[in-house]
């Protein structure tokens, strides 16, 4: 009883200290946090890797069912997309992608930047992920697509971006009320970028 609450425990504060300072937090912050020794967390996750992988993988699948959600419920493509930006930006989403998605991520908008047409990025970014990004990539790519269909979402928009906008728009800076107003300011503004333009439509 007292492995599985300890597990409970770690697990809770890997999210909460990753969640706040990013995946380059120690070890011994998450035992800190959780009220339990440094060794009682190496015992559960023998490396720090471990223990980032096993939150990455949680947090992508909560992030797929979250945007399948947003498919199911909001018959408006553009309201379904904000909804789900705001909900995993306020979740602490952005400090807790897996670090290679963002990796990619940021390597396929490069790639599209350099063509003439938006790139079709969830396949490309799903060969190299694990079943949670695969299902994650498929709801965002449908998301983007039915917004650019429905002339709500700018043209040239892809899936990297929605990533880059959940990483970028998660200050890791001042109490948590700051960086829950910084965040919320960064995300609209950014929203405001994705939205599609009256030159879009011509």
């Amino acid at each position: 009883m007292d492995a599985q609450r300890n597990l409970e425990l770690v697990l809770r504060a890997a999210r909460e200290v990753f969640g706040t300072l990013g995946y380059g937090a120690p070890m011994e912050e998450v035992a800190k946090r959780a009220g339990v020794g440094v060794g009682t967390v190496y015992r559960r996750f023998p490396s720090k890797d471990v223990l980032v992988r096993r939150i990455a993988s949680e947090e992508t699948a909560r992030l797929a069912e979250s945007a399948a959600s947003a498919l199911r419920d909001s018959a408006d493509p553009w309201l379904a997309l904000r909804g789900f930006l705001e909900r995993a930006m306020s979740s602490g989403a952005g400090c807790l992608l897996p670090p290679e998605l963002v990796e990619r991520a940021g390597e396929l908008a490069e790639a599209a930047g350099s063509e003439s047409e938006p790139a079709d990025s969830g396949p490309a970014l799903a060969a190299n992920g694990s079943g949670e990004i695969d299902e994650l990539l498929t709801a965002l790519d449908r998301l983007v697509r039915r917004a650019r269909s429905a002339g709500a979402l700018r043209v040239d928009a892809t899936v990297p971006d929605l990533l880059l906008v959940l990483s970028v728009a998660a200050p890791r800076v001042g109490d948590e009320s700051e960086r829950n107003r910084t965040s919320d300011r960064i995300l609209q503004i950014m929203l405001d970028g994705l939205r599609a333009r009256p030159e879009d439509q011509r």
